[in-house]
């Protein structure tokens, strides 16, 4: 049995000082206890509180502790569901990061040819990106000077106020590059708001709600047609009726996991998968990745084929790229909060209608697809 001593920062990165990592720390436990209370029961009904969502740093993890991996494709499944072929798909995709709305955004690079030879890919938050420009602004320029182009600087990042901008001229785009997230729905918050809520054990008529679909209908902590929200929910669900107490496992945060390169082919036979660069995040935990072939190899991106198409889209890698979230499990059997016997319902608050959308999440929730789907699980020793 043991308390995490503190949260640390997505994928275990280093730019921050030690009180960076202090404020890191209590932001995320903010957030998981904001979590725990949920929205206010006046407002929302049937959603609060939360009892089998824990603090890691406040609640004891305890021996019989499990993991869970959840994957699901980065590729935006509302763009796929709206569009009329793939090619228009993926012309979508790359046309905005507004549309790329599965905690993965990414930026394509062309030569004057028009081949692509290099796509960015991240699934960093803004949360810590806006820390990170408090406590040490020139850190910040250095990680985009390196990762996007010598050409950054500081007045790109800050402007006149000195504030900084995330939707900043270097990261706002399909085409000048992608540092970090900026889809309105691509945040932590949402991510831990999404998997308490799906702790809530629900008892309809006297029947236990066990499918995605009617659970996430009935907690409304997502988008149903999402594949991923239900699928995520489904999962922490699960173990939440197993009488288990739920959390997210720390590094709290969006992480790449595979790229499939299955029917891909390059020009000279070598692994295509070799050209995948993980550059932020640890082995474990990547939040950065760029797909770029090497200059001497004497090809580029462009020149690859995907079942015999060749890459004209960063949204063709995308298909092929899955991003996963890790939750911890302990105490099965043992919890002994009660079912919830009725589904969210929100209460009409006309003096504040906008607070109760954003107590209940509605327009806050990250949209991520899920194809294929996937939860793995791991008894911790």
């Amino acid at each position: 049995m043991s308390l995490l001593a503190s949260y640390g920062p997505p994928g275990h990165l280093d730019d921050l000082d030690e009180t960076g990592l202090k404020s890191w720390n209590m932001f995320i436990g903010d957030l998981v206890d904001s979590s725990i209370a949920g929205p206010d029961p006046h407002q929302v009904l049937n959603d609060s509180p939360r009892g089998q969502f824990y603090n890691l740093t406040k609640t004891d993890t305890a021996a019989d502790a499990a993991e869970a991996t959840v994957t699901w494709t980065a590729f935006p499944r509302l763009v796929r569901i709206q569009s009329l072929s793939d090619a228009q798909r993926w012309r979508r995709a790359d046309a905005s990061r507004d549309v790329q709305d599965e905690y993965c955004e990414w930026s394509v690079t062309h030569d004057a040819t028009g081949k692509i030879t290099k796509v960015m890919f991240t699934c960093e938050g803004p949360e810590y990106w806006h820390l990170l420009a408090q406590s040490n602004p020139a850190r910040v320029l250095e990680l985009y000077r390196t990762h996007i182009g010598p050409d950054v600087r500081h007045g790109d990042l800050f402007g006149t106020t000195g504030t900084y901008n995330p939707r900043n001229r270097w990261n706002d785009s399909t085409t000048d590059g992608a540092m970090h997230l900026i889809q309105t729905n691509n945040n932590l918050g949402a991510e831990i708001e999404l998997a308490a809520a799906a702790t809530n054990v629900r008892v309809i008529d006297g029947r236990e709600l066990t499918t995605e679909q009617e659970l996430i209908h009935c907690g409304k902590y997502g988008a149903p047609e999402r594949n991923s929200d239900p699928h995520i929910g489904g999962a922490v669900n699960e173990l939440a009726r197993q009488k288990a107490d739920v959390s997210l496992a720390d590094p709290v945060g969006l992480y790449f996991g595979e790229l499939a390169t299955d029917g891909w082919a390059t020009p000279d036979g070598s692994d295509p998968k070799d050209y995948w660069v993980r550059q932020r995040g640890d082995a474990t935990h990547p939040v950065r990745c760029v797909y770029e072939v090497p200059r001497e190899k004497g090809f580029t991106v462009g020149d690859i084929e995907i079942n015999g198409k060749p890459i004209r889209f960063g949204g063709q890698i995308a298909d092929f790229i899955t991003v996963q979230l890790t939750g911890v499990a302990c105490r099965f059997g043992q919890s002994a909060t009660q079912p919830k016997n009725a589904c969210v319902q929100v209460v009409p608050a006309p003096a504040e209608p906008a607070a109760v959308a954003r107590n209940l999440g509605a327009a806050s929730f990250p949209g991520y697809r899920a194809a294929p789907l996937a939860t793995s699980w791991t008894r911790r020793r």
